[in-house]
């Protein structure tokens, strides 16, 4: 085969997966439900013979191996720990379900995201707000809003918040950078969003019935202290790696390690001591988690064919270049592999990116975490809210309804950024 095809090719598996996860929900649910795994492994089992017949079986095999073990599995088994420990925390009352608390619940969920990581805020208040506002007939502004503003942007904050920032703090960015550097950016974003959320709900307000304050609750404290452990825990891990450790041709630092079995056991610890009318309350299921493993095992594992074209492609010479092409590839290759790859593309050297003015680290930082909230793949918990909602009985918007709805609010805001920020 011509080795431009080939090239060409290798792109198949990573596309047809986002494809697949983009339409057949849609298209055909009952056939995406039942074959959802099968209809992943075949694009990775393809992914594989393509990398095979370019580098050789064993290369490939590498290569799988490496994207399951290193990359992979920290990272789902942070995901589930996070998504178990936040199903497992009831937050009863208050004042959300009126448009003042919502807009409090959305603010304080955006400044709590820096501090404890996007994953984690989302699946801690995403029950509160949607159990406030059950008997509401259209909440759907309410739940993009979240995804917007309290499951990306308000990340963006310190290298806890969000996977490219810790990316960036394991290179040697400093930890507070971010807060110095990403605030202006992000209120940009945040402020507009939470002022038209709010206008929307007060006019739907209006004429939807609207629950009255309530004394706030909170039940579920051993979860809320093993969340509090567990982001110690990387927090540490991501200060001290440790030494590589080999398992089989790869090898993880032992931080990762740590981090992977911490979670593993608060998962089963979770499960043990949370009642059950906690999660029943909450409408906890492992469906939505098994959607999510399975996407981006897929992703993980027919991503580094992409990355490697999209590198050798070239990247743009202006700031505001670098905004929009980081952003835009977060939006749909996810914002951990978008920072790492720009940040290579860059020079790798963050002595270097952080020296003042450091707007090219600034532009692409900004990118790859403001723009996660343009489609449904650009970080990871916006799956998991969609999912969470329509378990709930929110009529969801579809991959590209979500994704239209998203740019009409965003963006604007985005071409606001980039002329406060990045024209120059």
């Amino acid at each position: 085969m011509h080795p431009h095809v080939t090239g060409l090719a290798a792109l198949v598996p990573f596309f047809g997966t986002l494809a697949s996860f983009a339409l057949l929900p849609g298209v055909a649910p009952r056939l995406w439900h039942r074959y959802m795994l099968r209809i992943s492994l075949f694009w990775v089992a393809l992914g594989l013979v393509f990398g095979a017949e370019a580098a050789g079986p064993a290369a490939a095999l590498t290569q799988l191996w490496h994207s399951g073990l290193v990359d992979f599995l920290p990272f789902i088994a942070v995901l589930m720990a996070l998504y178990t420990l936040g199903g497992g925390v009831l937050i009863a009352g208050g004042p959300w379900g009126r448009p003042g608390g919502n807009l409090l619940l959305l603010a304080a969920g955006t400044l709590l995201a820096s501090a404890m990581g996007t994953i984690a805020a989302s699946l801690l208040l995403i029950h509160p707000l949607l159990s406030a506002n059950a008997a509401r007939r259209e909440v759907r502004h309410l739940v993009l809003a979240f995804i917007f503003v309290v499951a990306n942007a308000g990340g963006a904050l310190t290298p806890l918040g969000d996977p490219p920032l810790l990316i960036g703090f394991l290179r040697g960015v400093p930890f507070f950078w971010p807060l110095f550097n990403l605030a202006g950016p992000m209120l940009v974003v945040v402020l507009p969003v939470l002022a038209l959320t709010f206008a929307i709900d007060w006019r739907l307000a209006r004429r939807e019935p609207v629950r009255p304050a309530e004394r706030i609750r909170v039940r579920g404290g051993a979860n809320l202290a093993m969340l509090g452990i567990f982001i110690a825990v990387l927090t540490v891990a991501g200060i001290v790696p440790g030494p590589e450790i080999a398992i089989g041709p790869a090898s993880l630092p032992a931080g990762q390690i740590a981090i992977t079995l911490t979670a593993i056991v608060f998962v089963a610890a979770s499960e043990r001591v949370t009642p059950r009318a906690i999660r029943a309350r909450n409408q906890f299921a492992w469906a939505p988690m098994r959607e999510i493993a399975i996407l981006f095992f897929a992703i993980f594992a027919t991503i580094p064919p992409v990355l490697r074209t999209v590198t050798a492609a070239g990247l743009p010479q202006s700031a505001a270049g670098w905004f929009w092409a980081s952003g835009l590839s977060s939006a749909f290759l996810d914002s951990g592999p978008t920072y790492l790859m720009f940040f290579e593309a860059a020079g790798g050297n963050a002595a270097q990116l952080i020296a003042p003015p450091a707007t090219l680290l600034t532009s692409f930082a900004a990118g790859s975490v403001l723009f996660g909230g343009l489609t449904y793949l650009g970080n990871a918990p916006n799956l998991m809210i969609r999912a969470i909602a329509a378990r709930r009985g929110v009529r969801m918007p579809g991959f590209f309804g979500y994704m239209l709805a998203a740019s009409a609010v965003l963006l604007p805001l985005f071409a606001l950024t980039t002329l406060i920020f990045f024209a120059g």
